[in-house]
């Protein structure tokens, strides 16, 4: 491993829940003596055999050197295993090992590890603390932050689910050179959002350096992951149970979690769905008068130049729309979106008429860009 370099850390500002999000290359050494300061106890360190095999040994020798007894449970790789049933098999884990409300639970992985252990984290005796080390570009700009942990229903993405701030996210940024490309790429698709829904600034910078970031530049993934945890970080200071501003950073999540749910959460990764939902969402915008079609291309070149998918796949608009409708932020059967309007800009939309909301759909599907 490298050493720290200019290691930038942050507070996710919740009084006496507040947290820090340390962002770096080279920072898995020193997790060990990091979670030492939150326990003396034990670990469960709950990681995928992939992201193990990789990172695996490093932090368990980083945690053993600090002191601390060390367990792992692994679950299986892939978004249609963040489910109940694995979730019930690390909480079968730790109460094997009968951890009390002093062990921690470690998370080492991508969005799935960290959204099902820090869900088992949540439920297991009323909840115990948990530390993210998220291992891949979206969850180290979006999952990882801000403590919405949980699993998919065969009826919905997340639907089951609490609130459960870790004590620490620890972003090491060499963990991204040994993502494959498709997961890297889905990343950004997580980064784009925040531009385009908050903050103009980093938009900007992302179409100034988006081959830079191809080519996974570690000076400006430190520059996206630090903007992207501290605009979340203010949000979730302000909103940590969305009742309302936090909402913004659904921007494209509605139109695509039916996307996921239609390709039985492996057809696309998220960011991919994310990026073709904020395409629907921006056309949606258009159709309300919210949205200049000057800046609805902006959007979608942007999304181009991060090589993420940018027409929507050829499911029934029928479909996709049903699909929304069973959605967490859908309310007896009326749906909200966030839409974008303008640059940096959003608004929310309650129900909107559905013949708009097919229009949007299939204008995305079909126009060649």
């Amino acid at each position: 491993m490298s050493e720290v370099i200019a290691m930038q850390e942050l507070t996710v500002p919740l009084q006496d829940r507040s947290y820090p999000i340390r962002i770096g290359t080279g920072l898995l050494p020193h997790c060990g003596r990091w979670t030492a300061q939150i326990t003396s106890s034990r670990v469960l360190l709950v990681s995928n055999p992939t992201v193990f095999n990789l990172y695996g040994a490093a932090v368990e020798e980083a945690l053993q050197k600090a002191g601390l007894e060390v367990h792992c449970a692994l679950i299986p790789d892939g978004e249609e295993y963040k489910n109940m049933e694995e979730t019930m098999q690390v909480v079968d884990r730790a109460l094997q090992l009968q951890l009390d409300r002093s062990s921690v639970v470690v998370a080492l992985g991508g969005g799935v590890v960290g959204d099902l252990a820090g869900f088992a984290a949540a439920i297991y005796q009323r909840g115990i603390s948990f530390i993210q080390i998220p291992t891949t570009l979206l969850a180290q700009v979006d999952s990882s932050v801000g403590g919405k942990v949980g699993v998919n229903h065969p009826r919905g993405k997340n639907m089951i689910g609490a609130f459960h701030q870790p004590r620490l996210v620890i972003a090491d940024l060499s963990t991204l050179d040994t993502l494959e490309e498709r997961d890297y790429l889905s990343g950004l698709g997580e980064v784009a959002k925040y531009g385009i829904a908050w903050d103009k600034n980093l938009f900007n910078y992302l179409e100034e350096h988006a081959g830079q970031l191809s080519q996974r530049d570690k000076a400006c993934l430190q520059h996206v992951v630090y903007e992207c945890c501290r605009i979340k970080s203010e949000i979730v200071g302000q909103d940590e149970r969305e009742k309302g501003l936090r909402a913004v950073l659904n921007l494209g999540h509605t139109f695509g979690h039916s996307l996921e749910k239609l390709g039985n959460y492996r057809d696309h990764r998220h960011g991919e769905a994310v990026a073709m939902g904020m395409i629907m969402a921006a056309y949606l915008a258009e159709e309300l008068g919210l949205m200049k079609p000057e800046e609805t291309s902006r959007i979608r070149s942007l999304l181009q130049s991060l090589n993420l998918p940018v027409q929507g796949p050829g499911y029934d608009a029928e479909a996709i729309y049903n699909g929304m409708l069973g959605d967490k932020k859908a309310t007896h059967d009326r749906l909200r979106f966030v839409l974008p309007t303008g640059i940096g800009r959003f608004t929310m939309a309650d129900n909107p008429d559905k013949d708009l909301v097919i229009k949007a759909i299939r204008r995305a599907q079909t126009r060649k860009f």
